[in-house]
């Protein structure tokens, strides 16, 4: 009976593909290689979900515009260089100077396409017209929409460096992944996103921005509740010499953990308001912070910055903890090694938990409690000097 029925459900499915035909296959994920010479951009454009563009040691003067999920871009480290584009020539018609790129997919494991994947100078030169990465005059942007986010985009091992704005960006993404990335000298944000979820950022080097080394947002350009990240991860990232050397501003759920800060002029920041949900519910754990003394001018909406580990302002629920802050030395309202700050919109710091911490030769104070919210705690933290006294477990001597 058993035998039966196989042979007739065998016959069936015979029937069914003679009927229907066969399915649509898979798409073959392919490598796209691209050398000095040739266009990032096009080799993005003619990729699909799934697909690698390996960009060979160079440098690339161009701004990249991602739109498509699901896509590695790959450098050689430091090797691969991307850079703002360079003046246009007077006679832009007579410019034959950029080669036609070759992307002409490469064989991978387990790949069978062998379709090329060429983009005619024509249609580069109309996309590049639209392209709001170079309107926004940033490095690499990953774009999605609110109804379509841009969804598991990669980004390895190459340098971004000299853009006016923000050397790599992301906005509508979800588990957009930075790692081995160098973002240097940008005018904004090294790297960063807003409205986006899930992110990693992990393992790189950010240097010498105008803004922040790392930075993340629910949004840049509006007011706005606070943005479940759904776990959002800036970890192992060495961050020097920007204005903030992790900046987090309107959001919850996410870590921030086992990264160097030193040179900025303050290390982490946790900016809250407000809004409703408010910002916190987040990690901060196992961070290196030290001499974070640079300084930075005030603006607008905030004092001059010099001297800061971690500062916490507007915040409520979040973890403090395990970080080694030291010497971080300013005359600043904000100086000192872990700082609660009042809110320039006057919401107080609540519930958050400081613990484990050790903290030396901060100035004018290891830990400072400036905001005296509601609810917040000091547990076993290591150090010398707090405002007000008694927040230091075990005392040390400077």
């Amino acid at each position: 009976m058993r035998t039966r029925q196989l042979r007739y459900l065998a016959a069936f499915s015979v029937a069914l593909v003679i009927e229907l035909g066969p399915l649509p296959a898979a798409h073959a994920k392919t490598q796209h290689v691209v050398h000095p010479g040739e266009s990032i951009q096009a080799a993005v454009e003619a990729a699909k979900p799934g697909d690698t563009i390996v960009v060979q040691p160079g440098t690339y003067r161009e701004n990249v515009l991602i739109t498509t999920s699901r896509l590695t871009l790959r450098g050689s480290g430091d090797k691969t260089v991307v850079k703002p584009p360079a003046k246009a020539a007077k006679n832009p018609a007579k410019d034959t100077s950029k080669k036609t790129p070759n992307t002409t997919p490469k064989k991978t494991p387990n790949t069978t396409d062998k379709k090329t994947a060429r983009t005619t100078p024509g249609k580069t030169a109309k996309k590049a017209a639209g392209n709001s990465c170079a309107t926004a005059e940033s490095g690499i942007c990953v774009t999605g929409t609110a109804q379509r986010p841009v969804t598991g985009v990669r980004i390895r091992s190459l340098k971004v460096t000299g853009f006016a704005k923000n050397g790599i960006w992301g906005k509508y993404t979800d588990r957009m992944d930075v790692r081995g990335v160098t973002s240097v000298k940008n005018g904004q944000q090294g790297i960063g996103q807003e409205k986006s979820t899930r992110g990693t950022f992990r393992a790189n080097t950010a240097k010498d921005n105008g803004q922040g080394g790392v930075f993340l947002a629910n949004t840049v350009d509006e007011e706005g509740a606070a943005l479940d990240t759904k776990g959002t991860v800036v970890r192992d990232n060495h961050l020097t010499g920007n204005r903030v050397g992790v900046g987090v501003r309107r959001l919850r759920v996410l870590t921030v953990q086992g990264n160097t800060l030193t040179g900025n002029c303050g290390g982490v920041f946790v900016v809250g308001d407000e809004g409703t949900p408010r910002a916190g519910d987040l990690s901060v754990l196992n961070n290196k912070v030290y001499e974070n003394n640079k300084y930075c001018p005030p603006n607008p909406r905030l004092d001059f910055i010099q001297g800061t580990g971690i500062l916490l302002t507007g915040v409520e629920d979040a973890r403090v903890t395990g970080n080694t802050v030291r010497d971080n030395v300013g005359a600043s309202p904000m100086s000192g090694g872990i700082v609660l700050f009042p809110s320039v919109v006057g919401t107080k710091n609540a519930r958050n938990t400081i613990k484990d911490n050790v903290l030396t030769h901060n100035k004018p104070a290891d830990l400072a409690d400036r905001d005296a919210g509601p609810g917040n705690t000091f547990e076993g933290n290591t150090c010398t000097v707090s405002e007000p006294v008694g927040r230091c477990a075990k005392e040390t001597f400077q």
